[in-house]
């Protein structure tokens, strides 16, 4: 009898592993969906898997990329590449406010059936987004040494940095378009070509990173130059690619004739929304770019080793913000098509599996934190500040899984005015503050700054949960 019943369990669980085999495939092959009926949970896998998976390559090419450049043994290479991706992230900001009303108002076009509007208005995105980049191009390419300068950074880190930062922000448009174009498959329910192309730009991108950088047989490395370089011929081959699927493609949002008119009505909308979008995490970003000023006052090693180790933290967080990018389309979807309730069920689901992933990650980041760091540089000092932020910041984790999630259920539903008023009082009126007075005033050093990130992310996430379960964001228009 035991034995019969163990041939049955053991069925069953050969059952549940091809059913999931047969998800996974569809959720990485897959084709546009809509998720207003049907499992909650299997939405959940085919959106959150190729989610995943995008921002695991997007997180893996940040380690790569800092891993090479830190190959040059130059702490000013490294700290230069620090900064400029810190104020790039400020501006980027505005492209991510844009992104979040690109996926909200398509995905709630889709919920409502509307194929044609879904079109017309991730066309505007674009539109808006090619205007964006072509100003910050302008800056850069004119004030590269002055944006440094205005970081903190010595003469020593701007000589060393001064072309990369050139080339990052004049070639913009690549990274621009690429995540822009992605929150339009993203809301039109299609997160495998999502998924394809930013796999393939990554992809170039770390197969160019040593060859630039280092050099490669009869090719000069050009240091960390080069690093940018890569960066801008992959992520560009990576537009092109979506920029064929939106032309030759099958999906439901194609550029076509009708949709290359200039809407303002639908542009004045996006910005609208994007406004909110853009500040909260302008908000944030700029939060960073504050901390990371804090830190250029402690030396090169203390800024290098807090590049290095945000750059792991970034790693476990971005598949992570994909898991939460899933419930925006699952928002948006469902109340288009007038399903509140069942929105609100998939954000608290998704919510838990991001906790129980990330709590996960801090396991592993506090234990194995010093030879995490030790990969990427040999310098003690380095080593001691980039483990002592890996283990402090990842503390928060477990709150943090929870506050990502909640963030992208407003922003799917529209609401983006919400996230920012946190932002602005977590971040702005807690964590900067908070993290002055522990590095300086109380002469923490560097740790204090470590413990601020921590703490004012965690009481954020606290904060957005009792928000959220108010439900205003239920009833927002778009």
């Amino acid at each position: 009898m035991s034995t019969i019943k163990s041939r049955a369990f053991l069925g069953q669980r050969l059952a549940t592993i091809r059913k999931l085999i047969v998800l996974f495939k569809q959720a990485i092959l897959g084709e546009e969906q809509i998720f207003t009926s049907g499992s909650i949970n299997r939405a959940i896998f085919l959106l959150s898997v190729p989610m995943m998976l995008e921002m695991l390559m997007e997180s893996f090419f940040s380690i790569v990329d800092i891993f090479f450049v830190s190959q040059l043994h130059d702490n000013h290479a490294v700290a230069a590449v620090g900064l400029t991706e810190s104020v790039l992230a400020l501006i980027y900001s505005l492209a991510t406010g844009l992104s979040m009303a690109a996926t909200a108002m398509v995905a709630r076009r889709i919920g409502e059936n509307n194929y044609k509007a879904a079109c017309v208005a991730g066309m505007q995105a674009i539109f808006i987004g090619i205007a964006l980049s072509v100003l910050i191009s302008i800056v850069g390419l004119f004030f590269a040494p002055e944006i440094l300068r205005m970081m903190g950074a010595d003469e020593g880190i701007i000589a060393a940095g001064m072309s990369y930062t050139r080339w990052m922000f004049g070639g913009n448009i690549t990274i621009m378009l690429l995540f822009l174009i992605n929150a339009i498959f993203r809301g039109a329910g299609n997160a495998s070509i999502a998924m394809r192309s930013l796999w393939l730009a990554n992809g170039l991108n770390i197969i160019l990173d040593p060859v630039l950088i280092l050099g490669f047989g009869p090719i000069a490395g050009l240091g960390v130059e080069g690093a940018a370089i890569a960066t801008n011929l992959g992520r560009g081959v990576g537009v092109i690619y979506q920029l064929y699927y939106l032309v030759k493609g099958k999906g439901s949002v194609k550029i076509t004739w009708d949709t290359l008119p200039v809407r303002w009505d639908i542009i004045q909308r996006l910005l609208k929304v994007s406004i909110g979008g853009a500040a909260q995490f302008l908000i944030a970003s700029a939060s960073w770019v504050f901390l990371m000023r804090i830190m250029a006052t402690f030396g090169s090693e203390a800024l290098a080793g807090y590049v290095i180790a945000i750059r792991v933290i970034v790693f476990a967080l971005l598949p992570a913000w994909g898991l939460a990018n899933a419930t925006s389309t699952l928002v948006g979807q469902n109340l288009g098509a007038g399903q509140p309730d069942r929105a609100e069920e998939s954000v608290w689901k998704t919510a838990l599996i991001n906790m129980l992933f990330l709590g996960s990650i801090t396991l592993v980041f506090y234990t194995l934190a010093e030879s995490l760091i030790s990969f990427f540089t040999t310098d003690a000092l380095v080593i001691q500040n980039g483990v002592e932020c890996l283990r402090i910041v990842s503390l928060g984790y477990i709150f943090y899984a929870y506050g990502m999630v909640i963030t992208q259920s407003f922003n799917g539903a529209g609401d983006t005015r919400t996230p920012t008023i946190l932002n602005f009082f977590g971040f702005w009126m807690f964590q900067i503050p908070l993290a002055y007075v522990l590095a300086n005033l109380l002469q923490v050093g560097p740790i204090g700054v470590y413990e601020a990130a921590a703490i004012a992310e965690s009481a954020l996430a606290v904060v957005s949960i009792i928000i959220f379960r108010r439900g205003h964001w239920k009833y927002v228009t778009l």
